[in-house]
């Protein structure tokens, strides 16, 4: 876990115009996994805008749906409102963290943004659930 204050997101100087410069600039051993999240995501909510938002991926669908962000040991989504089946995923304040030597669970991915689109859909609102507060043995 980084400590307070600074980041583990891999950046570059420039920030990246768009989802395919922001991916060709990542580590060429997580591009696949990049892709695959953004092809799961756009399945799950293909009527959603793709946007550099904060200079990362970002996709907005009657307001803002989710983010994700490279780091140096993981793959982070944020909002991820409520994250049923993907607890073990789940840390402080709604933030998803995949491994980057773990396998994404795409499917839980897909259920995830496509129960959020139809949230909104229905004209309810998704609030970011906290995550209870664990200590850093169980993280």
């Amino acid at each position: 876990m980084a400590r307070a204050g600074r980041s583990t997101s891999i950046s570059t100087t420039r920030k990246s115009a768009d989802v395919d410069a922001y991916i060709a600039a990542a580590p060429r051993t997580v591009q696949p996994k990049l892709r695959q999240l953004r092809t799961a995501i756009k399945a799950a909510a293909p009527k959603a805008t793709e946007k550099i938002s904060y200079g990362i991926p970002f996709y907005d669908y009657k307001g803002r749906l989710i983010y994700f962000a490279i780091h140096t040991t993981h793959i982070g989504m944020y909002p991820s409102g409520d994250a049923k089946g993907l607890e073990k995923y789940l840390t402080e304040k709604a933030t998803l963290r995949f491994p980057l030597d773990e396998p994404l669970p795409l499917e839980r991915i897909r259920k995830l943004i496509a129960d959020r689109v139809k949230e909104r859909d229905a004209g309810k609102v998704t609030q970011m659930v906290p995550a209870a507060r664990r200590s850093a043995k169980t993280r």
